[in-house]
């Protein structure tokens, strides 16, 4: 499997296409006119919040030691957690058996069941994450 290409090398990339040819979210109009990390980390917050359609089936990828899904597990996703929890990291609220809801990290879940508009939207996520964007910031720099 190839690693996915950017359009410009930098990173600094308006619109890339993952390995599968897939265009991705323009990432400079998902943090247009942000000027620090809070404020890109709120346009990717906006980004997602607008395009997901809540609830939606997803998997789990990947344990992580804040969450208590399982890889290969099943969540039901009900919403975007509060602004204030995803300055760090984009975070979405899960149906949970003790305290109703749980909130988990986006990059820990695939869609499994939800419209073409969530499942890009999380996919976009994703690749930015992979291409070492965390909220906004080019994490290699």
């Amino acid at each position: 499997m190839k690693p996915p290409k950017k359009a410009i090398d930098d990173g600094s990339t308006a619109q890339s296409q993952d390995g599968s040819g897939t265009r991705r979210a323009d990432y400079m109009e998902i943090v247009v006119d942000a000027y620090g990390e809070q404020e890109r980390a709120m346009g990717w917050y906006y980004y997602l919040e607008g395009r997901q359609q809540f609830p939606f089936t997803a998997r789990c990828l990947s344990e992580r030691a804040i969450s208590p899904l399982r890889d290969g597990g099943e969540a039901e996703v009900i919403g975007m957690v509060p602004e204030i929890e995803c300055e760090k990291e984009m975070f979405v609220s899960t149906r949970w058996e003790r305290k109703g809801r749980l909130a988990v990290p986006l990059a820990q879940l695939k869609v499994k069941g939800g419209d073409a508009s969530t499942r890009t939207a999380v996919e976009d996520w994703h690749y930015w994450l992979k291409q070492g964007y965390v909220n906004g910031f080019n994490a290699r720099n």
